[in-house]
């Protein structure tokens, strides 16, 4: 019997999606490349204590009543998949030369905070988080009213977001006189994006930053048990998963997408799925080239016109003998720079490939919840994420091992140099772990086009109203990505969750 819905990934938004319509009674299958399920969210294990996530950090959209709880409840998963807060007095530490600043929930504290350090800009400062905060609740209602123009509540607001569709967040940073210092305070949470103020959209960026305002979380059991717990809803209702199962072909009748083919990447043989419905949580733009672009749309093959977002390079590392609460760390993440301007401290690693004056986000998720699963007794994980570019890496790997294996080195020593300078003074005598990836690894063990870490980029062209959508324009084909909805953690929640509802007509947020 053919399932109501075949998944090709498992991706985080694939797994909701699969969860909402097993639980609905609908017999649901999901195809999964890799040995492990949750894509970019998926946990791995290094040596035989550590627990790395992928990528996934902190989170946002978690408490009560927002979009990831709305998901879990319906899934009767709210108390058992439960995240804790970061601290809301300052759940991001912004560290640049001469400045730090620790970005809290409250707009007015927030002001007030900023005020004191530019002090000249007083007005301007108030003006642009207040309009922030203003657009951030534009959102809201467009998104509850069903994304309906009519339903807005908010006309200024909703004015606002039509006229910065186009604007980058440095374009919104000079219309407000903002001080170069501030600006780039503010937008220091730049690795969650891959993109300096000058190419990232103000919308994205005011979703993410506003989203985290209202709480940024971690999970409490670690991500692993949030993919877990997903799974286990869908085994439970009957559907199934298949690992190392590779799809090399969507087979089309007609304009209609009837099976897919995939090959076991452990014994090489051959299989053929069929379905009702197939849903695709692989990159939309290489699904299309895989079923050949010219059976799509003109207006379809536009908006699968994109670019990939930029990737990134981590460094999973843990430290002994050492209470990293006493150099500045706890229940916050730290984003530091060396550069006075993040557009040319972007240029500088993307571009120019110098690390020489790193900007990087560190996590340490030991001071987030209280299981320890992840690392043994007595030492914390301690990670940093940065910028890299794709196409570097992959030709460093395919030319000289060697040398890729050096750069990788050396941008960790950067990293840890930096840190050593200006938060642990012996860091390197603490160390006890420490492992590093590239683009290349994230393209080999998430199987993400380059390396991407969010689909495509987060620039103003690819986040306006008309971009790409779970819509194919074949019969029986529908994407579920972050391409097709929005990236990160409560974004794939989102989007999975949207896509049951459009084929349920259920809805539940």
């Amino acid at each position: 019997m053919k399932p109501d819905y075949l998944i090709v990934g498992s991706g985080l938004s694939a797994l909701v999606f699969a969860a909402l319509m097993a639980k609905a009674g609908k017999k649901v299958q999901i195809i999964e490349a890799h040995e492990f399920p949750g894509g970019f969210g998926h946990t791995f294990t290094m040596g035989k204590h550590y627990k790395f996530n992928a990528q996934l950090h902190y989170v946002w959209g978690c408490g009560e009543g927002q979009t990831v709880n709305r998901i879990l409840k319906h899934l009767n998963l709210a108390q058992k998949v439960t995240f804790e807060q970061y601290d809301p007095e300052g759940y991001d530490h912004m560290k640049m030369p001469g400045y730090s600043l620790e970005i809290t929930g409250d707009s007015q504290l927030l002001i007030s905070r900023l005020s004191q350090l530019f002090p000249e800009s007083a007005a301007n400062i108030k003006h642009f988080i207040l309009h922030v905060e203003k657009i951030s609740n534009a959102f809201d209602s467009f998104s509850s009213a069903g994304f309906n123009l009519k339903s807005f509540k908010l006309p200024y607001a909703a004015l606002s977001i039509f006229k910065y569709r186009k604007c980058t967040l440095q374009d919104v940073f000079d219309q407000f006189a903002l001080p170069k210092e501030a600006q780039t305070l503010l937008a220091l949470q730049w690795p969650d994006f891959l993109l300096p103020p000058e190419q990232l959209s103000f919308h994205a960026w005011v979703l993410l930053f506003t989203g985290y305002q209202k709480g940024a979380f971690f999970p409490t059991k670690h991500f692993e048990h949030v993919i877990n717990s997903l799974l286990e809803v869908i085994e439970k209702n009957n559907g199934t998963i298949v690992y190392n199962r590779e799809v090399v072909d969507f087979v089309t009748d007609n304009k209609t997408v009837t099976s897919v083919k995939a090959k076991d990447l452990i014994s090489g043989q051959d299989y053929v799925y069929a379905a009702e419905n197939i849903i695709s949580n692989m990159d939309p733009k290489k699904t299309a080239q895989m079923i050949g672009t010219d059976h799509f749309s003109n207006s379809l093959r536009k908006k699968l016109d994109y670019d990939y977002s930029a990737s990134n390079f981590m460094a999973y590392c843990a430290v002994k003998d050492i209470d990293l609460k006493k150099y500045g760390f706890g229940k916050w993440n730290v984003f530091h720079t060396g550069s006075l301007d993040l557009n040319e401290a972007f240029n500088a690693m993307y571009h120019n490939h110098d690390y020489s004056n790193p900007s990087f986000a560190i996590c340490t998720p030991g001071f987030l919840t209280d299981d320890t699963s992840d690392r043994p007794d007595g030492e914390q994980i301690i990670e940093f994420l940065t910028v890299a570019d794709y196409a570097y890496f992959k030709h460093l790997r395919e030319t000289d091992k060697g040398a890729y294996r050096k750069k990788k080195k050396e941008i960790l020593n950067a990293i840890i140099d930096s840190v050593e300078r200006n938060y642990i003074p012996d860091f390197r005598k603490h160390l006890v772990f420490k492992i590093s990836g590239s683009p290349t690894t994230n393209e080999r063990f998430c199987w993400c086009p380059q390396g991407n870490s969010y689909g495509s980029v987060l620039t103003p062209e690819n986040m306006n109203i008309g971009r790409l959508n779970y819509k194919t324009s074949l019969k029986n084909l529908y994407f579920c990505n972050a391409s097709s909805g929005f990236a990160g953690f409560a974004g794939t929640f989102w989007t999975g969750a949207k896509l049951y509802q459009t084929l349920s007509g259920e809805r539940i947020l």
